[in-house]
C-alpha cells in the first residue's frame, strides 16, 4: 500500500473530536477505500493544555498543537472544522499554497469569501470540498454540484437550521412561546447560549448563499441574501397556521425569477407558511431537509440530521475519502462553476402568496375598504376568514386574508397603506406562503 497521507485537523470541538476518533477507529476501512492509510499528523487548537473531553488522556492528546501554520504546510489534506472567518481563511489559503487539498465545514467563510478559496484551489490544482457546510450529514452539496450538473435547477427550498426548526416545532406541538422554546433548545444543546445566529437567520442565510451558488452557477454571497429570522413569530401565529392547514418553517429559498424582463435569481431566508401536504411541513424536531425542483429531475427531497458531532463528521469524512482518493489515484473533483453569472435580484423582486392577519373595526363596510386597498396595489385576494377570537377587544374583528401570488414590493406597499387605514386597528402579522 502507498505511503500514508498526512491529515491535519484544524479545530478540536465536538465535530473535530468526532472526526479524529473515527479516523483512528475506522483506520483500516478508510485506508481500503482511499487506497492509502490516513495518518493524523496534528490537531491545531488555541490552547493545547486545556482539558478536552474525548481527547485528554487518549492517544490523540500528543497530537495537539498551537502551531497551525506549520501543521498545514506539512499536510497532504487539511480538514478545517474550527469555524469563523479568521484564522480559518488564512490557514486554508496557506494549506492550498503548500499543495494540500482542503475539506471544510465552514459555512460562514464560504458564504462570505468562497470565491477567494475556489480561485486559490483552482490555481494550485487541489480539491476544495465542503459537504458538511450545509445541512450536516445530509448529502446535498454533491447532488446539486455533481448529480444535477446536467439539469437546470429551478428552485431550492430548505429547512437548514435545526435549532429554529426545533423551536417552531415545539411552539406548534405544545403552544410554547418563542422564548420558552428557545430556552428548551438551549437546555438540550440544540441552541447556543447566544442563539442570535440561529433565530435571526444568519446561519440559514450562509447556507442559502452556498446552495444558490451551486444550483445556479452564480457567485452568491451572504450579503446577497435577504434575511428575516423567527423572533417575530408568536404562539398565536403558529396556532393560526395550524387552523389554516399550514406549518411555520424558517426556509432558505433560492429560485429563478424575472424582473423587468431580466432573468436572475432571488435568494432569501424567512419564516413561511408551508401547506401540511408539502413534505417540508412534516420535518420535525432538529432535523433538516432540502427540497429541490429541477427541470428534468422534477422534485427531489434530501432529509436527515443537520447538526451534531457524529452526523457532521460523516459528511467531513466522506469528503476526506474523496479528496484523499484523488491524491492517490490522480485527478481532481469538481471546481467552482460560476459561468452563468446571473444577476441576484433584490428582495422586493420575490413573488409569493401571503397571509395577512388584521384587527379591524367590527362594523359593515370594513372588508370592502380593506379589499379596495389591496386592489389598488395589484394584490389579489384568494380568501378571507373572520374569527371571533376570545382575545379580541369589544368592537374588533379579526381578519385573515390570503392573497394570490404577488410581488414582495406590492405587498409591502399594501401593508403600509393598511396601517394608515382608519378602520384597521393593527396589522398583527404578515407571513409568506411557500411550497403551495
Amino acid at each position: 500500500m502507498p505511503a500514508p497521507l498526512k491529515v491535519a485537523l484544524l479545530g478540536c470541538g465536538v465535530v473535530g473530536t468526532e472526526v479524529a476518533h473515527r479516523l483512528v477507529t475506522h483506520a483500516d476501512e478508510l485506508a481500503a477505500r482511499v487506497g492509502a492509510p490516513l495518518e493524523i499528523v496534528g490537531i491545531a487548537v488555541r490552547d493545547a493544555a486545556s482539558p478536552r473531553e474525548g481527547v485528554t488522556g487518549t492517544s490523540l492528546e500528543p497530537l495537539l498543537t498551537t502551531d497551525a501554520s506549520a501543521l498545514v504546510r506539512g499536510a497532504d489534506v487539511v480538514v478545517e472544522v474550527m469555524g469563523g472567518i479568521e484564522p480559518a481563511r488564512t490557514l486554508i489559503l496557506q494549506a492550498i499554497e503548500a499543495g494540500a487539498s482542503v475539506v471544510t465545514a465552514n459555512k460562514a467563510l464560504l458564504a462570505s469569501d468562497g470565491p477567494t478559496l475556489y480561485k486559490a484551489a483552482d490555481a494550485a490544482g487541489v480539491d476544495l470540498y465542503f459537504e458538511a457546510a450545509v445541512a450536516g450529514a445530509i448529502p446535498i452539496v454533491r447532488p446539486v454540484r455533481e448529480s444535477l450538473a446536467g439539469d437546470q435547477v429551478q428552485r431550492v427550498l430548505g429547512i437548514v437550521n435545526g435549532t429554529t426548526n426545533y423551536v417552531l416545532d415545539r411552539m406548534a406541538t405544545d403552544g410554547l412561546e418563542l422564548e420558552q422554546a428557545v430556552k428548551e433548545a438551549q437546555a438540550l444543546g440544540y441552541a447556543e447560549a447566544d442563539p442570535t445566529a440561529d433565530v435571526e437567520g444568519y446561519d440559514a442565510a450562509a447556507k442559502a448563499a452556498i446552495l444558490a451558488s451551486l444550483a445556479f452557477h452564480t457567485r452568491v454571497s451572504l450579503d446577497d441574501v435577504a434575511r428575516e429570522g423567527i423572533t417575530g413569530v408568536t404562539a398565536a401565529d403558529v396556532a393560526w397556521a395550524q387552523r389554516t392547514g399550514h406549518a411555520i418553517k424558517l426556509l432558505a429559498i433560492a429560485e429563478r425569477n424575472v424582473r423587468d424582463d431580466v432573468a436572475g435569481i432571488q435568494v432569501r431566508v424567512h419564516p413561511a407558511l408551508v401547506p401540511l401536504e408539502h413534505p417540508l411541513a412534516g420535518v420535525r424536531g432538529a432535523f433538516n431537509a432540502v427540497f429541490v425542483e429541477a427541470e428534468a429531475a422534477g422534485e427531489l427531497m434530501f432529509y436527515g440530521r443537520g447538526a451534531g458531532g457524529a452526523p457532521t463528521s460523516s459528511a467531513v469524512l466522506g469528503d476526506l475519502v474523496s479528496v484523499a482518493r484523488h491524491r492517490v489515484l490522480g485527478g481532481r473533483g469538481p471546481v467552482e462553476s460560476s459561468y452563468a453569472d446571473l444577476p441576484v435580484l433584490p428582495a422586493e423582486a420575490a413573488c409569493t402568496r401571503f397571509q395577512v392577519r388584521l384587527d379591524v373595526d367590527d362594523r359593515p363596510g370594513v372588508l370592502a375598504q380593506v379589499a379596495h386597498v389591496l386592489a389598488e396595489h395589484d394584490v389579489s385576494i384568494e380568501a378571507v376568514r373572520q374569527s371571533a377570537d376570545a382575545g379580541a377587544a369589544t368592537g374588533v374583528a379579526r381578519l385573515l386574508i390570503t392573497t394570490h401570488t404577488a410581488r414582495e414590493s406590492a405587498l409591502a406597499a399594501t401593508v403600509a397603506a393598511l396601517t394608515d387605514l382608519d378602520v384597521v386597528r393593527d396589522v398583527v402579522s404578515v407571513l409568506r406562503v411557500e411550497g403551495a
